[in-house]
């Protein structure tokens, strides 16, 4: 008789009676199933928080290393557009003026309206403002002459070396009707790059009271 044969005679309700070998794989099986069921209540569902918290983690940290990798990739470009911003910004600067530099350029912004032909009837600088590392100084312009002259004044302003912006351009004719002579109104404004100048004032000297003999 075959095992099969065995499994079919064997009478449920009776299992004392079952050959030992079938009552031993009977009983290995009721405890692996039970082995199972309590190491999936007592370890897997505590521990399943942990294992859960694990993963997220490491999702996390892998997250953080693809960035971390591609910035580390992007390092040279960086570098270089870096690099190329601190050269623009220092051209931008050497084209600020100084303080002892200021009066110079004033005067190649009034030879710049004479040389065009126009004749100068106002030319008036105002207080500086300062913005951060760079001080503004407006100047208010009145010239006199005519468009293709306030063209050439413009074209001048623009070749000068140091930095020179136009603003609030006003154009009007002398006299009703003289369309060659005209009026122009304009606020030029230039800047300059505030360098260290020592720190500040000086203290005044205090004065000593009593009288001297």
């Amino acid at each position: 008789m075959n095992l099969i044969d065995e499994l079919r005679t064997l009478d449920m309700r009776d299992p004392g009676r079952w050959p030992l070998a079938i009552r031993a794989f009977f009983v290995l099986v009721v405890f692996v199933v039970c082995a199972g069921v309590a190491w999936y209540l007592l370890v897997w569902n505590e521990d399943r928080p942990v294992l859960q918290k694990a993963e997220a983690d490491e999702l996390d940290l892998r997250a953080q290393f693809e960035n971390k990798q591609q910035r580390a990739a992007n390092l040279d470009a960086y570098r270089a557009q870096l690099a190329e911003m601190e050269r623009s910004f220092g051209a931008m600067l050497r084209q600020l003026p100084g303080k002892t530099e200021v009066p110079n350029l004033l005067v190649d912004i009034s030879q710049t309206g004479l040389a065009a032909g126009l004749q100068e009837k106002l030319f008036q600088p105002g207080n500086e403002k300062s913005n951060g590392f760079y001080a503004e100084l407006p100047i208010k312009i009145r010239l006199v002459g005519s468009y293709h002259q306030f063209g050439a004044f413009v074209s001048g302003i623009a070749a000068l070396p140091r930095i020179v912006t136009l603003h609030d351009i006003q154009i009007a004719p002398v006299d009703k009707g003289a369309f060659d002579n005209l009026t122009m109104d304009v606020t030029a404004k230039t800047y300059r790059y505030i360098e260290d100048e020592g720190g500040g004032k000086p203290a005044a000297k205090k004065k000593t009271g009593g009288s001297t003999t």
